[in-house]
Protein backbone atom coordinates (compact mmCIF):
# COMPACT_ATOMS: atom_id res chain seq x y z
CA UNK A 1 0.00 0.00 0.00
CA UNK A 2 1.32 3.33 -0.09
CA UNK A 3 2.21 5.29 2.29
CA UNK A 4 2.90 8.85 1.02
CA UNK A 5 0.23 11.27 1.65
CA UNK A 6 -0.11 12.93 -2.01
CA UNK A 7 -3.10 13.71 -3.69
CA UNK A 8 -2.36 10.79 -6.33
CA UNK A 9 -2.06 8.07 -3.82
CA UNK A 10 -4.91 9.28 -1.75
CA UNK A 11 -6.36 8.94 -4.86
CA UNK A 12 -5.62 5.93 -5.57
CA UNK A 13 -6.44 4.74 -2.27
CA UNK A 14 -9.64 5.83 -2.68
CA UNK A 15 -10.58 4.40 -5.82
CA UNK A 16 -8.85 0.67 -6.20
CA UNK A 17 -10.75 -0.23 -8.54
CA UNK A 18 -10.22 3.23 -10.85
CA UNK A 19 -6.68 2.73 -10.48
CA UNK A 20 -6.60 -1.04 -11.38
CA UNK A 21 -8.56 -0.09 -14.80
CA UNK A 22 -5.80 2.62 -15.14
CA UNK A 23 -2.89 0.46 -14.60
CA UNK A 24 -4.82 -2.69 -17.11
CA UNK A 25 -4.53 0.26 -19.51
CA UNK A 26 -0.79 1.15 -19.38
CA UNK A 27 0.38 -2.67 -19.31
CA UNK A 28 -1.91 -3.33 -22.46
CA UNK A 29 -0.35 -0.32 -23.93
CA UNK A 30 3.14 -1.45 -23.18
CA UNK A 31 2.49 -5.22 -24.22
CA UNK A 32 0.76 -4.01 -27.62
CA UNK A 33 -2.89 -5.64 -26.81
CA UNK A 34 -4.25 -1.91 -26.61
CA UNK A 35 -3.18 0.49 -29.52
CA UNK A 36 -3.28 4.31 -28.58
CA UNK A 37 -5.74 6.14 -30.99
CA UNK A 38 -5.81 10.21 -31.87
CA UNK A 39 -8.35 12.21 -29.75
CA UNK A 40 -12.05 11.42 -30.94
CA UNK A 41 -12.69 15.19 -30.82
CA UNK A 42 -9.92 17.02 -32.48
CA UNK A 43 -7.60 14.23 -34.05
CA UNK A 44 -4.68 15.07 -31.73
CA UNK A 45 -2.20 12.14 -31.28
CA UNK A 46 -1.09 13.21 -27.46
CA UNK A 47 -4.50 11.34 -25.80
CA UNK A 48 -5.61 10.29 -22.64
CA UNK A 49 -7.18 6.84 -21.90
CA UNK A 50 -11.13 7.37 -20.44
CA UNK A 51 -13.22 4.99 -19.21
CA UNK A 52 -17.51 5.13 -19.27
CA UNK A 53 -17.40 2.08 -17.46
CA UNK A 54 -14.53 0.80 -15.20
CA UNK A 55 -15.99 -2.61 -14.99
CA UNK A 56 -14.75 -2.80 -18.50
CA UNK A 57 -10.95 -1.75 -18.22
CA UNK A 58 -9.95 -1.94 -21.33
CA UNK A 59 -12.79 -0.39 -23.44
CA UNK A 60 -11.93 3.26 -23.56
CA UNK A 61 -12.21 6.33 -25.41
CA UNK A 62 -9.35 8.67 -26.45
CA UNK A 63 -9.43 12.12 -25.65
CA UNK A 64 -6.86 15.28 -25.65
CA UNK A 65 -6.15 16.15 -22.10
CA UNK A 66 -8.19 19.34 -22.92
CA UNK A 67 -11.30 17.38 -24.17
CA UNK A 68 -10.63 15.01 -21.37
CA UNK A 69 -10.82 17.51 -19.10
CA UNK A 70 -13.76 19.33 -20.66
CA UNK A 71 -15.89 15.82 -20.05
CA UNK A 72 -14.99 15.72 -16.90
CA UNK A 73 -16.25 19.03 -16.05
CA UNK A 74 -19.20 19.19 -18.31
CA UNK A 75 -20.01 15.66 -18.97
CA UNK A 76 -21.36 14.45 -22.45
CA UNK A 77 -23.01 17.63 -23.22
CA UNK A 78 -19.25 18.70 -24.24
CA UNK A 79 -20.35 16.81 -27.28
CA UNK A 80 -23.61 18.91 -28.58
CA UNK A 81 -23.41 17.52 -32.28
CA UNK A 82 -22.61 13.84 -31.43
CA UNK A 83 -26.02 14.32 -29.01
CA UNK A 84 -27.86 15.77 -31.33
CA UNK A 85 -27.36 13.44 -34.04
CA UNK A 86 -28.24 10.96 -31.71
CA UNK A 87 -31.52 12.08 -30.75
CA UNK A 88 -34.60 11.83 -32.92
CA UNK A 89 -34.69 15.82 -33.87
CA UNK A 90 -31.99 14.51 -36.09
CA UNK A 91 -34.22 12.60 -38.37
CA UNK A 92 -35.45 15.92 -39.61
CA UNK A 93 -31.83 17.30 -41.24
CA UNK A 94 -30.74 16.46 -44.63
CA UNK A 95 -27.33 17.60 -46.66
CA UNK A 96 -26.18 19.48 -44.14
CA UNK A 97 -22.03 20.01 -43.40
CA UNK A 98 -21.44 20.16 -39.74
CA UNK A 99 -18.00 21.70 -38.85
CA UNK A 100 -17.06 19.00 -35.68
CA UNK A 101 -13.54 20.11 -35.29
CA UNK A 102 -13.43 20.27 -30.67
CA UNK A 103 -14.15 24.11 -31.08
CA UNK A 104 -10.93 25.32 -32.25
CA UNK A 105 -12.41 27.44 -34.96
CA UNK A 106 -14.60 30.12 -34.13
CA UNK A 107 -17.09 31.37 -36.37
Amino acid sequence: MLKTDTRQANWRRANPGKYEAHLAVQRAVKAGDLEKESCEVCGVEAVDAHHDQYDEPLRVRWLCRRHHTRLHHYGEDMFPVRVFLASDESSVIGGEELLVDGGFVAL
